[in-house]
């Protein structure tokens, strides 16, 4: 049987690791706490990031890197996109030339502003052809407790995507391959700034018709920036395109929306992020996407909006008023017109 590792014991790899180990797949947990990995073994249950759900006994949690490491065949990297490259650069040095990366951060890389398997290829150069985005429409609280879910498994090594949909896919854990990782990634990442404006939105009391108008034009933004960058235009129709979205910007689970749900009630970003305790992927993404779309020439104006509200202190009802006071466009414009 596979040796397979997840780095990382938030609630997403304790979500990915119970899928595994329901299967029979023994899976050793990486935690950098002794404390935290102490806890989950003795009492089955990671209480702070999955509370409530028990861990199986095939997942043995362990804060020894090298022995977690040692001869695996998959390596689930399961830590926030911006602290993806200080994990690579501690790790690269004992990964076997064998080892598959499924990565499952979502995000673009502040500073360098990369997608994540680029940020991989620049620390493990030549990796691109056993790596994995493990990505789509997945709440780790759900997936924990066997509620049906659908997810993707893309990587330009469809040998290496067939591999690891394998040693994923259950009865509630179903699992699709794609090759195109810049769709998928740019969905992705560009969703949980979309969620944060949809939850401030909702903050502000605003209904259903705002809702709607953020998701329809949200996904308007993504495919212009995915597409500009060479993405395939149907990744953007499947589940790491309105499937992400969808469920990011509508869900109680998700950080960013809840994020966003706080600023539209009239909270700071820094008492906000401090009382969530856990990372809201889209705050630093928003930071790395306006800079990307600025480069691009690319018009995302509810990005541009959301980094005025995460970045400059702007008030987030003006925000409406300046989205909605927009000159008039055609739906169906071409990407150089704007939306």
């Amino acid at each position: 049987m596979s040796k397979v590792t997840v780095l990382g014991c938030g609630s997403w790899g304790t979500a990915l690791a119970i899928v595994l180990a329901q299967k029979g797949q023994p899976v050793t947990m990486w935690c950098r706490r002794a404390e935290q990995a102490d806890e989950i073994n003795s009492t089955r249950e990671n209480k702070k990031y999955l509370p409530g759900v028990t861990l199986p006994e095939p997942i043995q949690v362990t804060t020894d890197l090298a022995k977690a490491l040692d001869d695996v065949d998959y390596l689930v990297l399961a830590v926030p996109s911006q602290t993806l490259r200080e994990n690579l650069e501690a790790i690269k040095g004992m990964l076997p030339d064998k080892t598959v990366l499924i990565n499952t951060a979502k995000g673009l890389e502040v500073g360098t502003k990369l997608r994540m398997s680029q940020v991989v290829e620049s620390v493990i150069p030549g990796s691109l052809n056993r790596f994995v985005a493990l990505y789509g429409p997945s709440h780790a609280e759900e997936v924990g407790r066997e509620i049906p879910t659908a997810v993707v498994s893309c990587s330009q090594n469809a040998q290496v995507a067939e591999a690891v949909q394998d040693l994923f896919m259950a009865p509630a854990f179903r699992v699709y391959t794609n090759n195109d990782l810049i769709g998928t990634e740019i969905g992705g990442a560009i969703k949980n700034i979309i969620a944060i404006a949809t939850g401030a939105a909702i903050g502000m009391g605003l209904g259903d018709n705002s809702q709607a108008a953020l998701l329809t034009r949200g996904m308007a933004e993504i495919s212009r920036l995915g597409e500009k960058l060479g993405a395939d235009p149907m990744t953007f129709s499947g589940l790491t395109g309105i499937g992400d979205l969808v469920v990011t910007c509508t869900s109680r689970h998700s950080r960013n929306h809840r994020c966003g749900l706080a600023l539209g009630q009239g909270k700071k970003l820094d008492e906000i992020l401090n009382d969530m305790g856990m990372v809201v992927e889209g705050v630093k993404t928003t930071k790395a996407t306006m800079e990307l779309a600025e480069e691009l020439g690319i018009s995302m104006p509810i990005t541009e909006m959301m980094y005025k509200v995460l970045f400059e202190d702007f008030p987030v009802k003006q925000a409406v008023v300046e989205l909605m006071g927009r000159n008039k466009k055609s739906e169906r414009e071409k990407e150089m017109l704007g939306v």
